[in-house]
Parts: C-alpha cells; sequence; structure tokens
C-alpha cells in the first residue's frame, strides 16, 4: 500500500465543516438525519459527536441539490431519493456541472467587459 501524500485528504470531517461546505446550519444537518434515514454519520464518545465521512457527504450533497438548489419539500425528496437515486445522482451531478459552466462563462464575460 502507498503512502498517501495528500494532506488535504481527510478520513472524518466534523458537523460544523459539513455546515459550512453547504452553508447551512447545524442544526439543518441533525435535522435532515432524522428526516432521511440513509443519512447516518458515525458517532463517537459519550457526547456523541458527530463524524462525517466522504459517503456522508455525498448523501448532503444529494439532499441540499434537491431541498435548496431545487426546492423539493422534504418529503418529495425523501421519495426521490428511495425510487430513483441514481437519476437523482445523475440530475444533481449535471446540475452542478451546469452551474460550474455558468460561474465560469460569467467570469470570461466580466474580463472581456474589462478589456474593451
Amino acid at each position: 500500500m502507498a503512502l498517501n501524500t495528500n494532506k488535504d485528504l481527510k478520513l472524518y470531517y466534523s458537523i460544523k465543516e459539513v455546515a459550512s461546505m453547504f452553508d447551512l446550519n447545524e442544526s439543518t444537518l441533525r435535522y435532515w438525519e432524522k428526516e432521511f434515514p440513509f443519512l447516518k454519520p458515525k458517532t463517537t464518545g459519550p457526547a456523541k459527536v458527530r463524524q462525517y465521512q466522504e459517503k456522508d457527504i455525498e448523501q448532503v450533497r444529494l439532499i441540499h441539490n434537491l431541498v435548496k438548489v431545487r426546492g423539493f419539500k422534504l418529503a418529495a425528496a425523501r421519495t426521490i431519493l428511495t425510487k430513483n437515486r441514481k437519476g437523482a445522482d445523475t440530475k444533481a451531478d449535471v446540475l452542478e456541472r451546469l452551474i460550474s459552466v455558468r460561474s465560469e462563462l460569467q467570469a470570461l464575460k466580466r474580463q472581456l467587459d474589462y478589456l474593451q
């Protein structure tokens, strides 16, 4: 097994870190854990400190996309994720790429406007 020299790689993220990734409150993440049974971060110690792994962050990304970006209610998002998980994954990826492309195009437009 090779030594991973990537210092940015983390195995676990705190609830505060995950909340800041998606610009959410920590209480929103705790509520989503109750509403979406598949979102179960690891908890440690008697204080039940949450430790999110990459797979948990991916779950949060999907929920965030459906609820905050696309505007679905929690019940509808839960139904979509239980009935058509692969379709939700694909649509979330496409939407994320489109948002990224739009940002790049806006940056290019600002640069072109500056040159004129």
